[in-house]
């Protein structure tokens, strides 16, 4: 099962840090993807990250503020988010996308497996 954590309220413009962590299993050969949901809306996919760590992949609207990344000593994904916008707001999850592969594209709406309870991003304007 994988954790989110790291959320928080900032304000526009702002960054934040997410953290994806996993207690019973080794995430270096997992190609990993970071989620959102917004009140109202479907989730998409925002980043993911291949299981070599080289090939990421972004959604159009967070290209160039997000940043995905990988910290194997430390068995975390993590997600710099910098430029923080209102439309930002949402609970960002973290998911497997599959075991030894690249991301795949486009990315999906879910990844396998429970999603975990997310960690909530809210912009203030």
């Amino acid at each position: 099962q994988l954790q989110a954590s790291g959320g928080g309220l900032v304000q526009a413009g702002g960054s934040l840090r997410l953290s994806c962590t996993a207690s019973r299993v080794s995430l270096d050969k997992y190609t990993i993807g970071w989620f959102r949901q917004a009140p109202g809306k479907e989730r998409e996919g925002v980043a993911c990250i291949g299981s070599s760590g080289a090939h990421t992949i972004y959604t159009d609207s967070v290209k160039g503020r997000f940043t995905i990344s990988r910290d194997i000593a430390e068995n975390t994904v993590a997600l710099q988010i910098t430029g923080l916008k209102p439309d930002d707001t949402a609970l960002y999850y973290c998911m497997l996308l599959g075991y030894g592969r690249p991301c795949p594209d486009p990315l999906p709406n879910s990844g396998y497996g429970y999603q975990g309870q997310g960690t909530q991003v809210t912009v203030s304007s």
